[in-house]
C-alpha cells in the first residue's frame, strides 16, 4: 500500500509538570500517518502532502516527518508563512485547544494543481479530513476535491474523517456542503457520533452510518468516544460494544483509532479484528499526554 496523508502538521504545545510545556509535532492527519508508519510493514510506504514554511521550525516539523519514517517527497514550502500552533487545556482526561494558524502554510497546501495530481497518481489510498478541508480557500477546496475525484477514478481509495471543527469553518452551511461533498468521493468513512450528532442531527449510529452511503455501499466505521461503535461494510451493519477508558488526555485518540483500522482493513482482515486493532490503539494513545506521546 501507499499511503498518502494530506493536511496540516503544527507544533503542538502539552503540559507537563507546571510550568514546564513540551513542544512536539502533531496535526489530525499527521498523527494518523505516523501512526500508519507504525504498524505498516516494510512493503507498505507512507507520505504526508502539506506545505510548510522556510523558517527553523518548519524545518523542525520537515525533519521530525522525515524521521518517523514519513516520506516528505511532497510537502512544498511558502517563503512567506510558517507552520501552525496549537496548545493542549486538559480538564480531568477531555481537552480543548488554542491555536494560533490563521497565517499557516498548510493553507496553501493544494495551490499547485500538478503537485496535487502527482502526489494522488503516487498514491494507492489517500486520507483526508474535515480540518484539511476547513483551512483551505474556497478555491483551494475546490481544487483538491476536483483531484481526489480523479484520482479515485483512477483506482485510489480514498479515506475521509469529517473531523468537524466549526470554528475553522466560514458557517455551518459550508462546513455541512462541503463535508458532504468530500464523503460522496470517499470509499471510507470515519465519524465520530457526538459531532455527527451535534452538527448533522443524527439520533443515532445507524442514522450517521446511512446519512454517510453506508447503503450505497462505502464503508463507514461511526466512532463514539470509546464506546459502542457501528461498522457499515458490505451492506451489512455490526454494532460493537466497548468498555470505555478513563483518558489521561483524548488528544489524537481518532487519529489512531483510524490508523488502527486503515492498516488492519488493507491487511484484508475481519471487521471485529480491525476494529480490535483501532480500539486497542486508541486505548494506548489516551494513556499519555500529547497527540502521539
Amino acid at each position: 500500500m501507499r499511503f498518502l496523508a494530506i493536511g496540516e502538521a503544527m507544533l503542538e504545545l502539552s503540559e507537563q509538570a507546571p510550568p514546564l510545556w513540551a513542544m512536539n509535532v502533531a496535526g489530525d492527519t499527521f498523527n494518523t500517518a505516523w501512526h500508519v508508519r507504525q504498524l505498516a510493514g516494510s512493503q507498505t510506504e507512507v507520505a504526508y502532502l502539506t506545505c510548510l514554511g522556510q523558517d527553523p521550525f518548519s524545518d523542525r516539523i520537515a525533519g521530525f516527518i522525515a524521521a518517523a519514517g514519513v516520506e516528505t517527497r511532497f510537502i512544498r514550502r511558502d517563503p512567506a508563512r510558517g507552520p501552525g500552533l496549537y496548545a493542549i487545556s486538559l480538564s480531568e482526561g477531555e481537552r480543548s485547544f488554542t491555536y494560533w494558524r490563521d497565517q499557516s502554510a498548510a493553507r496553501r497546501l493544494a495551490e499547485d494543481p500538478a503537485a496535487l495530481s502527482a502526489a494522488l497518481s503516487w498514491a494507492g489510498m489517500a486520507y483526508l479530513s474535515g480540518i484539511t478541508l476547513a483551512i483551505l480557500s474556497p478555491a483551494a477546496r475546490d481544487r483538491l476535491l476536483a483531484a481526489l475525484a480523479r484520482a479515485r477514478q483512477n483506482g485510489v481509495q480514498v479515506a475521509f474523517d469529517p473531523n468537524i471543527r466549526p470554528r475553522l469553518w466560514e458557517d455551518a452551511a459550508v462546513m455541512r456542503a462541503v463535508i458532504g461533498q468530500a464523503a460522496a468521493l470517499s470509499d471510507i468513512i470515519l465519524p465520530s457520533f457526538e459531532d455527527e450528532a451535534t452538527h448533522f442531527g443524527d439520533a443515532s449510529l445507524a442514522d450517521c452510518a446511512r446519512r454517510y452511503g453506508a447503503a450505497e455501499g462505502r464503508t463507514v466505521i461511526v466512532k463514539n468516544g470509546g464506546q459502542d461503535v457501528l461498522i457499515a461494510i458490505g451492506g451489512q451493519q455490526i454494532h460493537v460494544p466497548l468498555t470505555p477508558v478513563t483518558p489521561v488526555d483524548t488528544t489524537g485518540a481518532g487519529d489512531a483509532f483510524n490508523a488502527g483500522w486503515l492498516v488492519s482493513h488493507s491487511a484484508g482482515l475481519s471487521p471485529e479484528a480491525c476494529l480490535a486493532a483501532a480500539h486497542g490503539l486508541a486505548t494506548q494513545v489516551i494513556g499519555r499526554k500529547g497527540a502521539l506521546g
